[in-house]
């Protein structure tokens, strides 16, 4: 059955709202609860993004595939598994979509729906952690994607969780949720100033980790 691009952005659009819900609610309810203890609430923050992301991706990919991430989508049109105006409509959702679970995130918490952060997140290590954590994710996915198709949400819900913690920058490695997070001054916030870098950062780990699949046999679109 082929479904239509409207039902899929409005499936990428939703998924990316409750991703970035679950990122920036958690983080808000982690911090309040763990009493000051920063590793506490980054554990809180961890578990439930990957466990939002495992069950998102489940919902979510028989609609749309279920990228919930610009980079995700650009990867696909690169590949040739869908077209770059598609592309291009799948990263407006995500970006809007994003936005709109940020909101509702900081409502919930009874916050102001938009408030520009304060967090500082910038320096080489901070850009190379997006690096790598976005060549991985985007390594984890396409391979996946090319050998172990069930396996998939899975393994990328296991490579955040990981993620979260072996990159000095907590592992965005996602365009959309890191301009949501710019307007949360909260525990997931990051300053606007740092949006750029870290996106730029994220897109050369995602494009050099095509490169890698392609040298590898793994680069193919056929998920």
């Amino acid at each position: 059955m082929t479904i239509s691009l409207v039902r899929r952005l409005g499936s990428e659009f939703l998924g990316t709202a409750f991703l970035v819900a679950a990122v920036v609610g958690s983080g808000i309810m982690g911090e309040r609860l763990a009493g000051g203890n920063a590793a506490l609430a980054l554990l809180v923050n961890t578990i439930a993004t990957a466990a939002a992301l495992a069950a998102l991706i489940l919902t979510f990919r028989p609609i749309s595939g279920a990228h919930l991430n610009p980079m995700v989508s650009m990867a696909e049109a690169f590949l040739g598994g869908m077209t770059r105006r598609e592309a291009c409509f799948y990263i407006i959702a995500q970006v809007s979509g994003g936005i709109l679970g940020l909101a509702c995130s900081d409502i919930m918490f009874a916050l102001p729906a938009f408030s520009l952060s304060h967090h500082v997140r910038t320096g080489a290590p901070q850009w190379f952690s997006e690096f790598v954590a976005t060549f991985g994710l985007i390594l984890v996915i396409r391979g996946c994607s090319h050998f172990e198709q069930e396996w998939l949400p899975v393994a990328v819900a296991c490579y955040i969780a990981a993620a979260y913690w072996f990159t000095a920058s907590t592992s965005f490695a996602n365009p959309a949720v890191t301009i949501a997070r710019s307007l949360s001054d909260t525990f997931a916030g990051i300053r606007p100033a740092d949006v750029g870098p870290f996106i730029a950062a994220q897109l050369c780990g995602g494009f050099s980790a095509i490169l890698v699949l392609e040298w590898l046999g793994a680069g193919s679109s056929d998920a």
